[in-house]
């Protein structure tokens, strides 16, 4: 008889990522399709939606090709919040627009909080609006492409385009639906119509669940096209941050969340609600729990930037040189602002800096600046949390950046935390497959996924980072002047003053 198993599909900014799990946890087969997001000018980052699906439907077919392995159940989810607007007949009017890396709705941020009210925002949806927003990215196609909204009369995200075409469900999650600010009232746990009425004239927002909710069943065209079994169920899904917390059992009340990729993400879980302009509130990804979030634009994206400017095959040369190098990278210090900057600086108009630069200064002195720039952030995160009432009391790594060890070493050491690591960090695509084995068992994440390892921080590295994470603190404002003028000329324009 063949084993049953469950898949979870995770769509990221630059691979979709697929595994097929045993119901005791224990990953069978895993699955990558790699791509590229579009760039069609400063500020702006694209995807076209066909993508989603191709990938999702290689993957699956990859993921089932053993015969000896029953497929029961299918989990989703993917990066966000992002746009994509459909028609009627769910054609896409346009590339989806992607998360908080997209900062062109600059003018519709600073309108919208001078009509509806700054703080009135913030009391209704959680956060300020920011490029993280989906709900201004929809008013700048309305106001920039009016000819293409007219057409449109769906919202979807990767997760829920994928379930529509799964299923024929239009449903989004509520923590997805939170990330939609101002349309999304935490409050009530709903859309809040009278926003929504302005701000997304003639669209018809998809009903609401909970992530580990079933959305319904694979038809027979999805299965044609998957190979996935006819009438499986098919979880509701979520945005990838929090289908990955849920793959290391980091979602109860005082987890922190590090999320180790092409950007650092990070989650704190809370039993209420707690708003900071600096950070994003949302509901979480399960009943009854909410979350202080914050990202920042780039993380690993500045090491593969350093890798392909150094011409270097692979990271394990560089992480070697890095390691050599030592804490403080001789004096080096750097802004990992390379796309701007989300939380808490909130500045899609930051840029990176490297300071301190010599002649004397190797290729492992700038890789190694670069991952204890992606920890300051996370320290200047993990000092914004706490200050808005946040209690973390557990911080737990995730992602294809916890391997190796370095990184992670460098982010407890910069930080004081220790960091508990679990045994499998595929990601969220091992979170969506949690869920869908929830549809079906009574899967628990402690029992699938056990702790591993637990980096603690080397005292020894102390005096060194602490000096250093100052000068971080004083870079940005001194920088700022030069970088956003430099930003000016680079076509990209700021929205607001930055906070933090």
């Amino acid at each position: 008889m063949p084993r049953s198993a469950v898949i979870g599909v995770d769509i990221g900014t630059s691979s979709s990522k697929g595994v097929l799990v045993a119901l005791d946890g224990t990953v069978l087969h895993t699955a990558v399709r790699t791509h590229t997001v579009d760039r069609p000018a400063p500020g702006r980052v694209e995807m076209d939606a066909d993508v989603w699906w191709d990938e999702f439907a290689a993957l699956t077919r990859e993921l089932t090709s053993d015969p000896d392995t029953a497929v029961i159940a299918v989990g989703v989810s993917g990066m966000g919040p992002c746009v994509l607007l459909a028609d009627a007949d769910d054609r896409p009017v346009r590339p989806a627009i992607l998360y908080g890396v997209d900062t062109r709705a600059g003018r519709q941020i600073d309108r919208i909080e001078r009509e509806l009210g700054a703080a009135e925002i913030v009391r209704r949806c959680g956060s300020r609006l920011t490029s993280q927003a989906a709900g201004p990215k929809i008013v700048w196609i309305a106001e920039e492409e009016p000819d293409r909204y007219a057409r449109a009369r769906r919202l979807y995200m990767p997760a829920s385009w994928l379930v529509r075409r799964l299923t024929g469900a239009y449903v989004l999650d509520h923590h997805s639906a939170s990330q939609c600010t101002p349309l999304y009232d935490i409050g009530a746990h709903q859309w809040h119509r009278p926003w929504t009425d302005t701000l997304a004239p003639g669209l018809a927002l998809p009903a609401l669940a909970w992530s580990g909710e079933r959305a319904g069943a694979v038809t027979a065209a999805a299965a044609r096209r998957t190979g996935l079994p006819a009438g499986i169920p098919v979880g509701v899904g979520t945005i990838d941050a929090w289908a990955e917390a849920l793959s290391v059992g980091a979602h109860r009340t005082g987890d922190l969340m590090l999320m180790y990729g092409t950007t650092m993400f990070l989650v704190h879980t809370l039993p209420h609600p707690l708003r900071d302009p600096s950070l994003w509130t949302t509901v979480g990804a399960l009943p009854g729990t909410h979350n202080l979030a914050g990202g920042m634009a780039t993380s690993g994206a500045v090491t593969d930037w350093l890798r392909d400017l150094f011409d270097t095959a692979d990271h394990t040369r560089l992480l070697a040189l890095a390691e050599a190098a030592g804490p403080g990278a001789h004096g080096l210090l750097m802004l990992p602002y390379f796309a701007g900057e989300r939380s808490p600086v909130m500045d899609p108009a930051a840029r990176g800096v490297i300071a301190g630069l010599t002649l004397s200064h190797t290729r492992g002195d700038l890789y190694r600046a670069a991952l204890e720039a992606t920890a300051y952030g996370v320290r200047h995160h993990i000092e914004a949390i706490e200050a808005a009432g946040g209690d973390i009391r557990r911080v737990v790594a995730v992602g294809g950046g916890t391997r190796g060890g370095l990184w992670t070493r460098i982010v407890s050491d910069v930080t004081g935390r220790a960091q508990e690591v679990r045994a499998t960090t595929v990601g969220a695509s091992y979170g969506s497959a949690l869920l869908a084995a929830r549809l079906v068992t009574d899967a628990d994440i402690d029992a699938w996924n056990p702790l591993a390892r637990t980096v603690t921080p080397d005292p020894a590295t102390a005096d060194r980072y602490e000096t250093l994470y100052g000068l971080y603190r004083d870079l940005y404002p001194a920088s700022a002047p030069v970088v956003h003028a430099l930003a000016g000329l680079q076509g990209a324009g700021r929205s607001g003053p930055p906070a933090g």
